[in-house]
């Protein structure tokens, strides 16, 4: 199965209050970089300008993230995320167009809330493959 089809079938896991209370309440077992990467698609997915095949891809990745069904269950800190950073981090590649300077400044400012010392370098990674 490609990832698009998968990504597509996590769908239905999808809702804005199912993310906020996932990221709400366990934003340090997930990790800065897998919440940062999550608040650029987030924020993409609000924007009018992000177009409907876009928003289906973030969708998609975004329901991988809160979905009960998982590669790898979400049990350990950080690591029960890998997959859900590899699934996030495909959506961010494919979307990267529609990642403008304030969805970047919103991901950082509400990152900054969750994780008061965030590390830096997690985000610059994320950056970097935009």
């Amino acid at each position: 199965m490609n990832l698009k089809k998968l990504l597509h079938s996590y769908k239905q896991y999808f809702s804005s209050k199912k993310y906020k209370e996932l990221i709400q309440v366990k934003p340090g077992k997930i990790g800065s970089k897998a919440v940062y990467s999550s608040l650029l698609l987030f924020y993409a997915f609000r924007r009018d300008e992000t177009p409907t095949w876009a928003k289906n891809i973030i969708i998609g990745a975004l329901g991988y993230l809160v979905s009960p069904i998982d590669l790898l269950p979400d049990l350990t800190p950080v690591l029960g995320y890998t997959d859900d950073l590899g699934m996030l981090s495909f959506g961010l590649v494919t979307i990267a167009s529609f990642i403008n300077k304030d969805v970047k400044e919103k991901a950082v400012e509400r990152l900054s809330k969750w994780f008061p010392e965030w590390d830096e370098r997690a985000i610059m990674e994320v950056d970097n493959i935009l």
